[in-house]
């Protein structure tokens, strides 16, 4: 594949809309909305079928540019995942729900939660990934991302459960190692200490062990980085060194507070 004439063959690759189409449609399989449970079964088999052909003309497309093999062994590999990555999501949405008291049901949660939304797509890139078919994965985790501010790169290695609650601005970069039973909450930053090319085949990203808490805003950086088991990562708070298991990290700001009628600056400001 190249852009040497400014634009890209669609033999070379499938369209975007193609691989967004199949995300979403995936999603909606693995968790239907049903109307009549006694068609239910002949349905989820019909759809898994069309499924399984989208997929295979996405496969096609990269086999030139890519060349990518075995594109009927990939796709029935991913299919054969796909009961292990509900119940992993399954794990997951229950989790977020006795986690959260905001959250009334699982249905709440798999419907309207975007760090649910965003950890599906990912449970689902990191498969392709896996099987190591290009660009697509990043298509999906990118789709994801922008329709819920939360950017997880496929290649991150992520245990089950795991929860982000609110979650605008959560970033996970592609060597990032996350445990069971974590939680993170909007804002945090899991990423590279320093960006360079030549670390690209290096792990830039840190570890979050299990049953770690990292509150709102916090950044943790480094990929000689681990945060120990059991561990609470405060708000605000910004990590690029090991933190030991059963640690409390905290930022402690300096809050000043007076009388705004003793306070002669201006307090219209402008932003």
């Amino acid at each position: 594949m190249s852009l040497t004439h400014g634009y890209i063959l669609s033999s070379s690759v499938p369209r975007k809309k193609q691989v967004i189409d199949f995300a979403q449609e995936l999603i909606d399989f693995l968790f239907p909305v049903v109307e009549n449970e006694k068609t239910y079964e002949l349905r989820h088999n019909k759809k898994q079928a069309a499924l399984s052909n989208q997929l295979l003309e996405i496969l096609f497309a990269f086999s030139e540019s890519y060349e990518l093999e075995g594109e009927e062994a990939i796709s029935n590999q991913f299919f054969d995942s796909l009961p292990k990555i509900k119940e992993e999501l399954l794990e997951d949405a229950n989790a977020l729900l006795q986690f959260d008291p905001a959250a009334n049901s699982i249905e709440e949660v798999v419907l309207t939660y975007p760090g649910f939304m965003a950890v599906t797509a990912y449970r689902i890139a990191h498969v392709l990934c896996r099987l190591q078919v290009p660009l697509m994965p990043r298509m999906i985790s990118e789709w994801a991302h922008s329709i819920t501010g939360i950017d997880i790169h496929p290649g991150a290695t992520i245990g089950v459960p795991f929860m982000i609650d609110h979650g605008t601005g959560v970033v996970i970069g592609e060597t990032s190692i996350i445990g069971k039973n974590v939680k993170i909450y909007q804002g945090v930053t899991i990423g590279a200490l320093a960006v360079k090319k030549e670390e690209a085949e290096v792990k830039r990203h840190p570890t979050i062990e299990d049953n770690v808490i990292v509150y709102a805003n916090s950044t943790i950086l480094g990929g000689k980085t681990i945060i120990g088991r059991d561990s609470i990562i405060g708000g605000n708070c910004f990590v690029t060194e090991s933190v030991p298991a059963q640690s409390m990290v905290y930022h402690q700001p300096i809050i000043t507070v007076k009388n705004k009628k003793d306070f002669t600056e201006p307090l219209n400001w402008v932003i």
